[in-house]
C-alpha cells in the first residue's frame, strides 16, 4: 500500500463527505478472501501499535496487586487492587459498566489466575481479557505508564467469523499525514498476520463514521 495513494483517498473522503455537527472517526476496512474460516488456523487476533494516537482517549483499567497499585492509580483510568476483586464482582451491574467503559484491561502477571477467576466471565465474551499480544500483562515491578501510553496508539485486529476487518485509525480533526501513517501501520500489521499475507487482501478502504467508503488499495 502506497502512502501517496492513501493521502489521495483521505483527501477524496474529506472532499466528498458531508460535514457533521460531531467528530467522526476514520475507519479502515479490509475485505479478505482465499481463507477458509472453518479452519481454526485461519482465525486470529493481533494488536498493532500505530505511530500516532487515534484522536480519542483510550480508557484503560488495571487489575493489579499491591506492588503496582499506586502506579496504576496514577497512570490508568481505573485501578482495582486484588483485595477488592471479590467485593466488586459481587455487583454484576458495576462490573459490566466497568467492562463497557474501558477499551483495554491490564493485569499484573502473578495474579492472572485471580483476574481470570473474578473477571473472566465478563471480559472474555467482550474480547477484553488482558492480552500479552497487546502488552497488557505486566510484571510485578513493570511500568504501567508506558503500557497505558502505548495502548493509546494500539488497535485490535481480529478475524473470527467474517472475511473482513475494521478498526479506527483516527479522528476527522487529525492531520492527513498522521492518518496515513496510522493506516499504513494497521494495514501492514494485518498483512503480516494473514496466512498468505497480501494474497488474502481483496481490497482496503477508508470511511468516516457516516460516509461512503473510498477504496485505497489491495488485491482486486
Amino acid at each position: 500500500m502506497d502512502k501517496n495513494n492513501i493521502l489521495e483517498a483521505v483527501k477524496e473522503l474529506r472532499k466528498n463527505s458531508k460535514e457533521r455537527n460531531f467528530s467522526q472517526t476514520f475507519d479502515l476496512q479490509v475485505k479478505l478472501h482465499n481463507m477458509d474460516l472453518k479452519k481454526p488456523e485461519n482465525k486470529f487476533e493481533t494488536f498493532v501499535a500505530m505511530p500516532n494516537k487515534r484522536g480519542r482517549k483510550v480508557k484503560v483499567c488495571a487489575l493489579v496487586g499491591g506492588s503496582l497499585f499506586k502506579d496504576a492509580q496514577e497512570s490508568a483510568d481505573l485501578a482495582i487492587i486484588q483485595d477488592d476483586f471479590k467485593n466488586i464482582t459481587q455487583n454484576k451491574k458495576e462490573v459490566k459498566n466497568i467492562v463497557r467503559e474501558h477499551d483495554f484491561f491490564i493485569a499484573q502477571a502473578d495474579i492472572m489466575a485471580a483476574v481470570a477467576t473474578s473477571f473472566g466471565r465478563y471480559l472474555g465474551p467482550k474480547s477484553k481479557m488482558p492480552n500479552p499480544k497487546a502488552g497488557c500483562i505486566v510484571a510485578p515491578k513493570g511500568n504501567i505508564k508506558n503500557i497505558v501510553e502505548k495502548l493509546q496508539r494500539t488497535v485490535r485486529l481480529a478475524v473470527k467469523s467474517e472475511l473482513s476487518v475494521k478498526c479506527s485509525v483516527g479522528k476527522d480533526d487529525m492531520d492527513d499525514e498522521k492518518i496515513a501513517e496510522n493506516i499504513m501501520a494497521a494495514y501492514q500489521g494485518l498483512v503480516n498476520a494473514l496466512p498468505q499475507h497480501e494474497n488474502n487482501i481483496k481490497f482496503a478502504a477508508i470511511k468516516f463514521t457516516m460516509s461512503k467508503a473510498v477504496k485505497i488499495g489491495g488485491k482486486k
